[in-house]
C-alpha cells in the first residue's frame, strides 16, 4: 500500500496505528477529523487582542516599562520582548517615544570612528626604511623613549 501511494512504509504504519478505531479498523473520515482536531491544538496561540493593546498602551502612557507590564501585570503570560516587538512593528498605536528611554535601545549604534590609513607603507619615504629616527620603530619597546 505504501508503494502505491508513494509514501514511506513507516509513515503508513504510523498513520494506521494512530487512527485505528476500537474495532481495529482504519476510517479515513475519522482520521481526517482527528487530524483537524490535533492541528487546532498545536502551535502557539495568538496573544494579540484589542483589549490587551488598550491595557498595554494605558500602562505605557503611565510610564510603565515593557518589563514591568509583562512581569507584574501579565505575570509572564506576555513577554516583555513581545511588547517591544509590537511597539517597533507598529501593532500598538503608541509611538516608541512613550518608552522611558524613547526607544533608543532598539539597536546598538556604533560609536567608534573608522580607522583611516593616511599613507600606505609602500608610499612612505625611503629614509623611514633605515629606521634611524624616533617614530620609525612605532611598536618596538626597546627603541621607545
Amino acid at each position: 500500500m505504501a508503494r502505491k501511494i508513494g509514501r514511506s512504509i513507516s509513515t503508513v504504519s504510523r498513520e494506521l496505528a494512530r487512527n485505528r478505531s476500537s474495532e481495529g479498523l482504519y476510517k479515513s473520515e475519522r482520521a481526517q477529523h482527528q487530524y483537524k482536531r490535533r492541528r487546532k491544538n498545536c502551535g502557539c496561540r495568538e496573544k494579540r487582542s484589542s483589549t490587551l493593546a488598550e491595557i498595554i498602551e494605558e500602562k505605557l502612557v503611565a510610564t510603565w516599562s515593557p518589563e514591568q507590564i509583562g512581569n507584574l501585570l501579565f505575570k509572564g503570560a506576555v513577554c516583555f520582548k513581545t511588547i517591544y516587538r509590537w511597539l517597533y512593528t507598529g501593532w500598538l498605536s503608541r509611538p516608541v517615544k512613550v518608552l522611558r528611554h524613547k526607544g533608543k535601545r532598539q539597536k546598538p549604534q556604533e560609536t567608534r570612528r573608522r580607522f583611516s590609513v593616511d599613507t600606505l607603507i609602500a608610499k612612505r619615504p625611503a629614509e623611514i626604511k633605515s629606521r634611524q629616527s624616533f617614530g620609525d620603530w612605532e611598536l618596538d619597546p626597546d627603541r621607545a623613549v
